[in-house]
Formats: C-alpha cells, structure tokens, sequence
C-alpha cells in the first residue's frame, strides 16, 4: 500500500490528536500564565486606581490571549507546511485559520489522505476558543467589581462636595 497516496485514518487521527493535545497543553499553560498576570494586578486594584490602568490590562490581557490563539495556530500550519501537506506556508495558515474557527469557507484544502485534519483542527479552536471565552467572564466580572468600586467611591466624593 501506497502510504503516500492512500488514506490511512487511523494514522491521521493519531497525528491530529498528538497535535490536538500539544494545542491544548500549551493553550493552557498560557492561559494560565495570562490569567495570573492579571490576578497579580488585580490583587492592586483599589477605588483609586485609575480607569486607565485598568482598560490597559484589560486590552493587554485580551491581545495576549489573542497572540495564544495565532501561536497555537502556528503549532498547526507549521506541520502542514513542512511536511508539504499544504505547500505555502501562507495557505497552510489560512487553512489552519479558517479551519480552527470553524469558518471553513476557503479555497485551500487539504489532500484526502490528510483531510481528516480539517476537523480535529476545528475540534481544538472548539476547545481553546471555550476555554477563553470562561476565562474572559471570569476577568470581567472582575472589571465588573472594579466598575462598581469606582462608582460608590465617585458617589461617595460627590456626597462631600459642598
């Protein structure tokens, strides 16, 4: 048998699930990195700390999850891309893109004996893509509190204004 030109599922899920857990394993490990960078802020949050500060974590804790998405992105187009699965690197990450956000409307495809990466690849932006959207409540609901300390403290400096 041809391994080159025949499909071998079972291999090919062996491969997409080594690279699922590897996405998985170092979504979070930094997930959990950017999320204690924000509870060692936010253990310095008071009603006086500026708004500012606060929106800046905030953008900067959302653009560091953001730049884990495009790096575990990259853990999936670098292997399609070496091993001549998809030619252009280009292709092989707009492919892995649209695949991981379940967009799936390209123009670039996989060839059928790798094809059954499409949806393992999908399967980790499922994952990865859940576990961010909790840790961002999880982080609002503190801007949240933060939101309300700020408010009772203005109220209570509009209360003593003469």
């Amino acid at each position: 048998m041809d391994h080159l030109s025949n499909p071998n599922p079972v291999f090919e899920i062996f491969v997409g699930t080594v690279i699922l857990i590897v996405v998985i394993f170092v979504h979070g490990v930094g997930i959990r990195s950017i999320s204690l960078q924000f509870s060692k802020f936010w253990a310095h949050v008071t009603s006086a700390t500026p708004r500012w500060r606060m929106n800046l974590v905030l953008a900067v804790t959302i653009a560091a999850l953001a730049l884990l998405h495009f790096a575990e992105t990259l853990l999936w187009a670098v292997p399609l891309y070496v091993r001549d699965i998809i030619p252009s690197m280009r292709d092989s990450y707009y492919y892995v893109l649209e695949s991981y956000t379940t967009l799936g409307e390209g123009n670039v495809t996989l060839p059928d004996r790798w094809r059954l990466l499409g949806p393992i690849i999908a399967m980790s932006g499922l994952f990865t893509f859940g576990w961010t959207g909790s840790v961002l409540v999880s982080i609002m609901t503190d801007v949240g509190k933060f939101d309300k300390l700020q408010a009772r403290r203005e109220r209570a400096e509009g209360d003593k204004a003469p």
